[in-house]
C-alpha cells in the first residue's frame, strides 16, 4: 500500500502542447524572462504578468518565443528578454522562489515551466555530438541535428528526497549548502542505471549511514531550479548509528514529532511536505 500522496490542489488544467492554435488566440499570457528572472509588475505582496500589448512596445522577439499549451482557455508562451531592451520603471526581474505565493499557482506552476523551455533552448542551440547548428523537430519538443539527427530533449535531472522515520521522530540534517539552523530531509540525485528506491538506500547510507526498510513512494514535484524533478519517498529506519558524511553533512540528528524542530524548508518544497505529513500523522 503507497503512502498517502500531495493533498489534491484546485487548479486550473494546464495542457502542454507544442503547436499554437491556427488562429490568433482570444486570450494570451506571455511569461517574459531574462535569464532565470520573470518580467512582472510588484504589487505589495502580489505580483501580474505584462500583456502582449506591453511587451510589444518594450520591442520583445514574439517570434523567437515558445508555444507552452493552454491554460484552461487562455494560451500561454515564453520568451527571452534581449539584454539590450529598456525595462519599464513599474516593473522587475524577479525569481521564481521570490514570486512564490504572489503570482497565481496555476501562473507560478506555468512559469515554472517556461523557465526550464527556454534554458535548453539557449544551450541546445548547436549539436552535442558534431557541432551543426540545430532546428526545432517538428513533431516533439526537441533540438533536431540536421547534420547527424541526434534529438536533444529539454534536460530533466531526477531526484529523491525522502523522509525517514523511527517511530515518533523523523530524521532532519543541515547540508554544508544551508544556512546555519537550517534543516531539512535528506536528498540526492539519481545515478544512471539506478531505480528511485535505489538512490533512496544509497544516499541516505552515503549522507548518514542509516539502512532503510519500507521505502514507500509519498509524490513528486517538478522542482525548476534549474531543471530537477524531485520525487519523494517515506522510509523506516531499520539500523545503524548516525555518521554524517563529512564533506557534505553537517549534522543530522533525530527530531520527535512532539518537540521542538529546527528551522525547516518554507511551504513551497515537496520537503516541507514531507514533513507536514509527518507531523499530522498520530
Amino acid at each position: 500500500m503507497l503512502e498517502p500522496s500531495l493533498p489534491p490542489e484546485t487548479r486550473v488544467a494546464f495542457v502542454p502542447a507544442l503547436h499554437p492554435p491556427d488562429e490568433a488566440p482570444r486570450a494570451a499570457e506571455w511569461f517574459a524572462f531574462r535569464g532565470d528572472r520573470l518580467l512582472v509588475r510588484p504589487d505589495g505582496d502580489r505580483a501580474a504578468l505584462l500583456d502582449y500589448s506591453e511587451l510589444r512596445a518594450m520591442g520583445v522577439d514574439f517570434e523567437a518565443g515558445h508555444y507552452l499549451g493552454r491554460l484552461g482557455d487562455t494560451d500561454c508562451y515564453a520568451v527571452e528578454l534581449d539584454a539590450a531592451l529598456t525595462l519599464p520603471s513599474e516593473t522587475a526581474l524577479e525569481g521564481l522562489r521570490a514570486l512564490y505565493g504572489r503570482l497565481p499557482d496555476d501562473q507560478y506552476a506555468v512559469g515554472g515551466r517556461a523557465v526550464q523551455i527556454l534554458l535548453w533552448d539557449q544551450t541546445h542551440r548547436f549539436c552535442g555530438r558534431c557541432g551543426a547548428p540545430t532546428v526545432n523537430a517538428p513533431a516533439e519538443r526537441a533540438k533536431l541535428c540536421p547534420r547527424c539527427g541526434l534529438l536533444s530533449f529539454p534536460r530533466l535531472s531526477p531526484a529523491v528526497i525522502m523522509l525517514v522515520q523511527r517511530g515518533d521522530e523523523l530524521l532532519l540534517a543541515r547540508n554544508r549548502a544551508f544556512a546555519e539552523g537550517f534543516f531539512s530531509v535528506l536528498a540526492g540525485f539519481v545515478e544512471p542505471g539506478e531505480s528511485l528506491e535505489d538512490a533512496v538506500a544509497r544516499e541516505v547510507r552515503e549522507e548518514v549511514a542509516l539502512d532503510l526498510r519500507d521505502i514507500r513512494y509519498f509524490g513528486s514535484q517538478p522542482w525548476p531550479f534549474p531543471h530537477s524533478l524531485m520525487i519523494g519517498f517515506t522510509a523506516q529506519y531499520a539500523g545503524g548509528e548516525i555518521r554524517p558524511q563529512a564533506d557534505e553533512i553537517v549534522e543530522a540528528a533525530w527530531f520527535s514529532r512532539g518537540g521542538e524542530l529546527p528551522r525547516l524548508p518554507g511551504k513551497l518544497s515537496i520537503a516541507r511536505k514531507l514533513i507536514d505529513w509527518f507531523l499530522s500523522q498520530d
